[in-house]
């Protein structure tokens, strides 16, 4: 299991999966194990739809980072294990309240190359806002032993 994030140095930080999107949307990773992962994004007014809700952009993204990241962890930090996402799909349940949402993502299943991973995105007072599946494919090298 990873140790904590720290609150100076959030774990895109400190390990190989970091990105720049993940700093230009403002993902943070809470949480990240084998076959787990929570992500949490600050809602800014740049998330914003023109209805003043949170883009369903943003979810997606949540439920891509989730469902990739969710494959890839290593025990050891030198690793870099990498996917490519195959499918995506999202269902949307409500509307997000409050000024974060998390989402989670979890490994249901794997094959010799692919895995498939369930999200879910809850808003600040924990109402499920969409839920989503996705396939993701390790990239050479990456699969698991």
């Amino acid at each position: 299991m990873s140790a904590a994030p720290s609150a100076e140095a959030p774990l895109w930080e400190t390990n190989a999966f970091r990105s720049p999107f993940h700093d230009m949307a403002g993902f943070r990773m809470l949480e990240w194990r084998d076959g787990f992962v929570r992500i949490r994004c600050d809602l800014r007014v740049h998330h914003q739809n023109r209805q003043g809700a949170m883009h369903g952009g943003v979810v997606l993204a949540l439920i891509d980072e989730a469902g990739g990241a969710a494959g890839v962890w290593s025990a050891d930090p030198a690793v870099n294990r990498k996917s490519v996402s195959v499918t995506l799909d999202a269902k949307f349940v409500g509307r997000a309240q409050g000024d974060f949402v998390e989402v989670t993502g979890k490994v249901v299943g794997q094959g010799r190359s692919l895995y498939f991973v369930q999200s879910e995105v809850r808003d600040a007072i924990g109402t499920l806002v969409a839920f989503g599946t996705s396939t993701h494919r390790w990239r050479r090298g990456s699969a698991p032993e």
